[in-house]
């Protein structure tokens, strides 16, 4: 695995191996949150350079330069090849934050996804939101 920051360009080769994996048009969406996130990440404030790696075999991206943030996971969900989820600690209180704020707009599981249908459009201002929320988790939590 070979870590590094985060630009709009090609993944590294290990991270790019598991994009590849995935089928069409689940690839596509999964590239879709990895431009969101990366486009959230450069435009918040605090969060500094982000690190995609790979974390239980799915992409991730961590803000090791600053330390504000807690990691965002995406992938497929197993259970469903139409849907795919944005994945968060499940021991932060991140996901009942994003329900409490967006019930009516985003689908969750549990305490530690968001969960998006692959053929639905991306409902973009919430999730922009919930990205920065997760970005600046352990910034906000020292402040």
């Amino acid at each position: 695995m070979n870590p590094r920051n985060v630009s709009l360009a090609a993944p590294s080769r290990d991270v790019a191996a598991v994009y590849a994996v995935y089928p069409e048009p689940m690839r596509a969406r999964l590239f879709e949150l990895r431009t969101l996130i990366i486009d959230v990440a450069a435009t918040t404030p605090g969060v500094g350079d982000l690190e995609e790696t790979l974390k239980w075999g799915q992409p991730s991206f961590l803000t090791n330069q600053t330390k504000s943030g807690s990691t965002i996971r995406i992938d497929q969900l197993k259970s469903r090849p139409d849907a795919c989820a944005l994945y968060f600690h499940c021991q932060t209180n991140l996901v009942e934050t994003y329900r409490n704020l967006y019930l009516d707009e985003l689908r969750f599981e549990g305490n530690r996804a968001i969960i998006l249908d692959i053929n639905d459009a991306l409902a973009e201002a919430p999730l922009r939101h919930c990205i920065a929320l997760a970005l600046t988790y352990h910034a906000r939590k020292r402040a």
